[in-house]
């Protein structure tokens, strides 16, 4: 079998290296130095794990920018970015698409896999305006940092089939058995279904999760600002199995790449559909980020204060700023009239787009009069008594 993926970031990239491990794999990227490292055995993305198995010479995976070496695939999987568009409130699939239609002149024959998260409804849509017959849509349900982790130890494979076109049953379902046999699991939950219904099951999936960190992100805004321990609550709380200890350590907010998008998305869908939790789960973020800023700044208590910003990462084992909620609340900051510098080792430069970086961190610790950090480091604690941080169990 030859399988190919297009896109690799955190979800192509994992796939590529879990289906290499028993078949011919081909990893397409329109980023050539991405390219040259996955072919030299290193990895383009901080995941320890990734970098360890692409190291391997077990491997069946090669790596290309030449999209004609996808051709004759059994399946080829789209991995590409589908961000969120402000402006129309909706993903940008047009990367997606694109890759669609590349595929369609070069081998027709080959089985669509849709990676990429995409709005309820885009599989039957473009499968419709395209009079294409050959394409399934697959969630992923990754967590960033742990992604190679998560396909190896899936916690269910779900394939859609547009229509669900029968012709499509037996693609669906040996595709769920590529990925099922590739993992060090032996009974893996699969389910083929719509692939409406599975486009709905990942924006809703995540949209739950978002919906957890924001509860437990309120919970911790009224102990602070009531001088409880947000600490005890949390662990009284879930000492209840119904609902245990997933996503209830406080942060800034939820931030990455999948989150605030896919809530975004989601809400976007129910447009003319009641709803308010939905919304909530939305505007409760902003909420909290406000409330971060806002904390901070009675904390420095004048104007001329210095606040620093320790790491803009999303979370520990991460080199991925996108989406990052402190980004909005450093903007909050400086709109205040704070001045903001910033310590993050994994930019080079002494400035991220107009943001002042300081990577020698006794200077930066030193010209800080204040230190905002989402997540807590060892190599704080000679200065904690300037650090706020909201990080009661010390893990993401």
């Amino acid at each position: 079998m030859k399988v190919s993926v297009v896109g690799t970031g955190y979800v192509g990239l994992s796939l590529a290296a879990l289906i290499s491990r028993k078949y011919e794999v081909t990893a397409i990227d329109i980023i050539k130095d991405k390219v040259c490292l996955i072919n030299s055995g290193k990895s383009p993305i901080a995941d320890k794990e990734i970098e360890t198995f692409l190291s391997s010479k077990k491997l069946h995976l090669k790596a290309t920018t030449d999209i004609s070496e996808c051709k004759d695939s059994d399946f080829i999987i789209i991995a590409t970015p589908t961000n969120y568009d402000t402006a129309t409130h909706k993903f940008d699939t047009s990367s997606v698409e694109n890759v669609i239609d590349s595929i369609e002149k070069l081998t027709p024959e080959s089985t669509i896999v849709v990676k990429s998260t995409v709005p309820i409804g885009f599989s039957e849509s473009i499968t419709k305006r395209k009079q294409i017959s050959n394409l399934l849509f697959s969630p992923e349900f990754l967590r960033e940092g742990r992604a190679l982790y998560d396909n190896l130890h899936p916690s269910r494979i779900i394939v859609g089939i547009p229509f669900k076109d029968q012709n499509l049953q037996d693609k669906a379902e040996q595709f769920a058995d590529l990925l099922s046999e590739c993992s060090e699991e032996n009974d893996v939950k699969t389910l083929v279904m719509g692939s409406t219904e599975a486009e709905s099951v990942k924006l809703f999936s995540n949209t739950y999760l978002a919906m957890r960190v924001s509860f437990f992100n309120e919970l911790d805004t009224y102990a602070e600002r009531n001088g409880l321990s947000s600490k005890q609550i949390i662990e009284g709380v879930c000492l209840d199995p119904r609902i245990g200890n997933n996503y209830n350590n406080p942060s800034f907010g939820y931030g990455g790449y999948c989150l605030p998008k896919d809530t975004k998305q989601l809400l976007s869908n129910y447009a003319t559909i009641p709803n308010s939790l939905i919304e909530a789960i939305v505007k409760s973020n902003d909420v909290r980020k406000r409330f971060i800023a806002d904390t901070v700044e009675q904390k420095a208590s004048k104007k001329e204060a210095t606040i620093g910003i320790y790491r803009l990462i999303m979370k520990s084992g991460s080199d991925n700023f996108r989406e990052s909620s402190v980004f909005d609340i450093m903007r909050m900051i400086r709109n205040d009239g704070y001045d903001v510098i910033v310590y993050e080792p994994t930019v080079k430069d002494d400035a991220y787009n107009d943001w002042k970086i300081v990577n020698d961190l006794d200077t930066f610790t030193t010209k800080s009069d204040i230190i905002l950090a989402n997540r807590f480091n060892q190599e704080l604690d000679p200065v904690k008594d300037k650090v706020f941080c909201r990080d009661i169990f010390n893990r993401d």
